[in-house]
C-alpha cells in the first residue's frame, strides 16, 4: 500500500505543499466548487486526524476553528484541537464553553473499515448520522454543513436526514477521491434551524 500511495498525485503533491495528508485536496475541490465556507466563519471539524482539513480551514477563515478527534492530533497555530468523542455531553459543553456562533461544521471521518462491505457501510453512515446530529444541534440558522459517506444500500437514510434540516443537499464526488471509491461528499447549505430536530 506505501508503493500505491507514494505513486498519487495528490500525496505527493500533499508533501510538497505541506499538507498532512492528501484529504486537504477533497476540501478544496469542495470550497471551490460550492463556496460553503466565508472568510469570517467560526467552524468545526469532526473526525478532524490528522489535521489537514485544519490547515485548509484555517487558510479559508479568520474565525474560530475548532477540530474533534478521538487521537490526539498535532497542534496547528490558531487551531483549538480537543481529543474525545464528538457525540458525548462532556464534548458538547467543553464546545460551547470555547465557541459562539458556529457557521459551519465538517466531518471526513470514517469507521475502520473491516472488509465486510455492508457492515462497514452501516458504520459509516452510522457516523455520518451522528455528525448531522452534531451540527443540527450547534449550527446557527442558514449554516452550512459538509459530510463523508459512502454509496450503498443504507446511503439514502443520511441522505433524507439531510434534506429535512438544509434547504439545498447535493452529492458530490471530489475529484481528490481515489479510484473505485464509493466515497462521496454531501454537502448541506442553509440550515433550517432546530425546529426540525424533533422531526428527525
Amino acid at each position: 500500500m506505501g508503493s500505491q500511495w507514494g505513486r498519487d498525485g495528490y500525496y505527493r503533491k500533499a508533501r510538497t505543499e505541506g499538507y498532512r495528508s492528501r484529504a486537504a485536496y477533497k476540501l478544496l475541490d469542495i470550497q471551490k466548487r460550492f463556496q460553503v465556507i466565508r472568510d469570517d466563519d467560526n467552524i468545526i471539524d469532526l473526525g478532524c486526524a490528522p489535521g489537514s482539513w485544519l490547515q485548509v480551514l484555517h487558510e479559508l477563515t479568520d474565525g474560530q476553528v475548532i477540530g474533534i478527534d478521538l487521537n490526539p492530533v498535532p497542534p496547528i497555530e490558531n487551531v483549538t484541537t480537543l481529543t474525545g468523542d464528538f457525540t458525548t455531553p462532556f464534548m458538547h459543553e467543553k464546545v460551547r464553553s470555547l465557541i459562539g456562533e458556529v457557521n459551519i461544521v465538517v466531518c471526513d471521518a470514517a469507521p475502520k473499515f473491516s472488509g465486510n462491505k455492508s457492515y462497514d457501510q452501516a458504520r459509516a453512515v452510522g457516523l455520518s448520522e451522528e455528525a448531522c446530529d452534531f451540527a443540527v444541534d450547534f449550527l446557527k440558522p442558514g449554516g452550512n454543513f459538509v459530510v463523508k459517506t459512502f454509496q450503498g444500500d443504507m446511503f439514502q437514510l443520511i441522505l433524507d436526514k439531510m434534506r429535512l434540516n438544509f434547504f439545498g443537499v447535493k452529492v458530490y464526488r471530489s475529484k481528490a477521491a481515489r479510484k473505485g471509491s464509493t466515497e462521496v461528499y454531501i454537502i448541506g447549505k442553509k440550515f433550517k434551524g432546530r425546529r426540525n430536530d424533533s422531526e428527525g
